[in-house]
């Protein structure tokens, strides 16, 4: 056996080393009851429709049912369960639907997996977009990033197709304001097919000028110095 290490290992150990004990990012974010109640938009006998800020996590964590918006959500509503339609990244704002019983998740879900759900998305991207575009390439892990769950653009063959339509709806001082819609829905796949464009979000710690920003935060919280470099807390 050995003794020397290969260099794709070596790699891919310093990649794996800087993320796993960043997994604390600040404080933990704890929803009030009044808080939830005033993000309500729609509530029948079987679903619930949230309007989600964003600095909130949707799926449950270890920090308490009060510390995501399903917990919340199946607290609030004194539910058996919260059945989570589909999910937004956690800077992400929007609207999330709940499902109150097994069978409604059961069919939403299966519509949302049949692409019978539309989604759209607005975002606010680096740079002056003049005309729509359609990014239609696959999606696989960065694997020279430091933030190992970071995705990018990858060789025909080798990750996973992703297709994504960006519409400019004004643009202006270097920005620009853009309608986003998907046919596929893969991990992060707009703000990787925006960094592809040349287009990332405004204030993305990952997809942004440096993925290198997103471990700083999660070191030391939001700073002076990220603000100059990301101008938004989050992706816009």
């Amino acid at each position: 056996m050995s003794g020397e290490i290969s260099p794709d290992f070596a790699a891919e150990a310093v990649r794996a080393c800087a993320w796993p004990r960043r997994l604390k990012q600040g404080p933990v974010r704890h929803i009030a009851p009044e808080e939830l109640r005033a993000w309500i938009v729609h509530e029948d006998d079987r679903l619930l429709v949230v309007d989600k800020p964003g600095d909130v996590v949707c799926h449950p964590s270890k920090d308490g049912p009060w510390s995501s918006l399903a917990g919340a959500v199946r607290e609030f509503g004194r539910l058996a369960a919260a059945h989570l339609v589909f999910r937004l990244d956690r800077e992400t704002s929007g609207l999330v639907v709940f499902a109150k019983d097994g069978k409604t998740a059961s069919r939403l879900q299966k519509a949302v997996q049949q692409r019978r759900v539309k989604k759209a998305y607005f975002a606010v991207l680096t740079g002056e977009l003049t005309a729509p575009v359609t990014v239609d390439q696959p999606l696989g892990d960065d694997t020279g990033s430091p933030v190992f769950v970071k995705s990018a653009v990858v060789a025909p063959g080798t990750g996973q197709a992703a297709v994504t339509h960006f519409t400019p709806l004004a643009a202006g001082g270097g920005f620009t304001l853009a309608r986003v819609t998907t046919e596929t829905g893969r991990k992060h796949q707009i703000r990787a097919h925006a960094q592809w464009l040349g287009h990332g979000l405004v204030g993305d710690k990952i997809y942004g000028p440096d993925a290198r920003l997103f471990l700083e935060f999660i070191d030391h919280g939001w700073t002076p110095a990220l603000a100059e470099k990301l101008l938004l807390p989050r992706q816009a």
